[in-house]
């Protein structure tokens, strides 16, 4: 019995928006309202996606080059020598996927005279048997060449810092660090310059890291930056980077006093920060325009129980109970929710993916540190987005929906 009255409910209120009416303006607030849900909910499914773009193509392009979890002194000073010992204590930690002891310098790279320019750069020393991400698909060169000691050491340079230097795959390039050096007068800080070969260039997509990065082997970069057999910081790679803080408060104890450990979180927290403020407000801002859409739902559905007057009465004089009638106008609005919102996602997925596949929205790299705008649309914001929507609807007709409840048969009957 219920079906029945399901389907009679359902049967009316899609009549009635198929309907001609005299008042042509409800058939046009009708189809404004569709748009509006539908824009609504394509913009929040687009401004969504090109936030989470943002977020996913900086994490991918920062952790491919740094770490999840990061082991530093807290004071900076001679460096990590008992590294080697910390090693196997710190691959028993769940979660730890590699442990890799690795050494920072800045330095200053020196192209062919009168090819390229003098740039500064981060020269990472890494152990050649863990690799990082970043290193795993070069644009140029094979990352096994760092491994070659035949001749002068290799160096893999981002393809910004290539380009800016003059420097081409298996050319030579001149890298110059500070040592101090011993001096009849004391200790003496002096530049010490050393000629690698460039047998790899990556590109990871994010200005920063591939105009200022350059790797080469844990033992050249400690040959340059005359450090000795130390670190300056030891990297765990997770498999599950939501991890980290765990992680990180465990690597701490072991490590001991002197050492803190540093998540990938706390590391780009103002990105992070900034990229989670924006999703909020574009949240807030977009939203508006779906309590624009839900007030000419609102204004739709009160002409029409106004223009229905004499419809309801007839119904509710056949035997319609008010609950029906309130029902045949809360479907009304839904329906307009539910097309809208239908509508609006199919736009909105395929506006992303195609924004994404072909680079629509160019960037200036070195103001957004990316090419052009990523747009990553996931499926499970479609369901809040659609969730949100059709709710704001179905409270749009509340009220017209009591109103109709209120019509007495009589009353609109008696001059008919």
């Amino acid at each position: 019995m219920s079906t029945i009255a399901s389907s009679f409910e359902l049967f009316v209120a899609m009549r009635y928006l198929r309907a001609k009416r005299k008042q042509t303006v409800i058939s046009v607030i009708t189809v404004i309202s569709v748009i509006g849900v539908a824009a609504g909910v394509m913009a929040l499914v687009i401004g969504i996606a090109i936030n989470n773009g943002f977020r996913s193509t900086l994490q991918r392009s920062l952790l491919g080059a740094t770490a999840h979890v990061m082991l530093l002194e807290k004071e900076p000073s001679q460096g990590i020598s008992n590294w080697a010992e910390l090693d196997p204590q710190l691959q028993k930690i769940p979660h730890v996927v590699s442990v890799s002891p690795v050494l920072y310098g800045k330095v200053v790279l020196s192209g062919p005279p009168g090819v390229g320019q003098i740039e500064g750069a981060q020269l990472k020393g890494i152990p050649l048997d863990a690799p990082p991400d970043i290193l795993l698909h070069l644009k140029e060169g094979l990352f096994n060449d760092l491994k070659n000691t035949v001749g002068l050491p290799g160096i893999i340079l981002g393809a910004n810092l290539a380009e800016k230097t003059g420097m081409l795959l298996h050319s030579v390039v001149t890298v110059v660090g500070p040592q101090w050096v011993e001096t009849p007068l004391g200790m003496h800080l002096s530049l010490i310059s050393y000629k690698f070969r460039v047998v790899g260039i990556f590109e990871s997509g994010f200005f920063e890291v591939d105009s200022f990065w350059a790797f080469t082997a844990l033992s050249s970069a400690e040959e340059i930056l005359n450090e000795g057999h130390v670190v300056n910081t030891i990297e765990l790679r997770l498999d599950d980077i939501d991890q980290a803080q765990q992680v990180a408060e465990e690597a701490e104890k072991i490590a001991g006093p002197k050492i803190a450990a540093k998540t990938w979180m706390e590391h780009f927290q103002q990105i992070l920060g900034a990229l989670n403020s924006e999703k909020v407000v574009t949240a807030l801002t977009i939203g508006l325009i779906q309590l624009v859409a839900a007030l000419n739902i609102l204004i739709t559905l009160i002409m029409m129980v106004v223009e229905k007057n004499r419809d309801i009465a007839v119904l509710m004089s056949m035997g319609a109970k008010r609950q029906q009638i309130r029902k045949i106008f809360v479907l009304e609005g839904l329906l307009i929710g539910v097309v809208g919102t239908v509508i609006g996602l199919i736009l909105g997925y395929s506006l992303s993916f195609l924004a994404d596949h072909y680079h629509w929205l160019r960037l200036n790299a070195e103001v957004y540190s990316l090419p052009y705008v990523p747009f990553s649309a996931r499926w499970q914001d479609g369901i809040w987005i659609a969730a949100t929507a059709i709710f704001i609807s179905f409270i749009a007709t509340l009220y017209p929906a009591r109103s109709a409840t209120r019509i007495a048969p009589v009353e609109a009957l008696r001059y008919e």
